[in-house]
């Protein structure tokens, strides 16, 4: 079996580098979104300790997203 390498940029086709580039573009984007909200948001609206959801949410999509799914509390949810 021939052992696959990884294409440098230049290798890329046009394509795959404008699919690289949005996939990055969104990563970033939902990163600083999630971290923003932790910041303007009171800690009481927020399940768990900030500080975590603040680690959390620089893992790729999975953390920023976690913290929207999970993080937030709803309105009207409890107290």
């Amino acid at each position: 079996m021939a052992k696959k390498t990884k294409k440098t940029w230049k290798e890329m086709s046009p394509a795959a580098r404008a699919g690289f580039v949005v996939v990055g573009i969104a990563q970033v984007s939902l990163m600083i979104a999630a971290q923003r909200d932790i910041s303007k948001r009171p800690a009481a609206q927020i399940n768990g300790p900030k500080a975590a959801w603040r680690a959390a949410a620089l893992i790729n999509f999975i953390g920023p997203m976690g913290y929207f799914i999970l993080g937030r509390k709803r309105p009207g949810a409890g107290a």
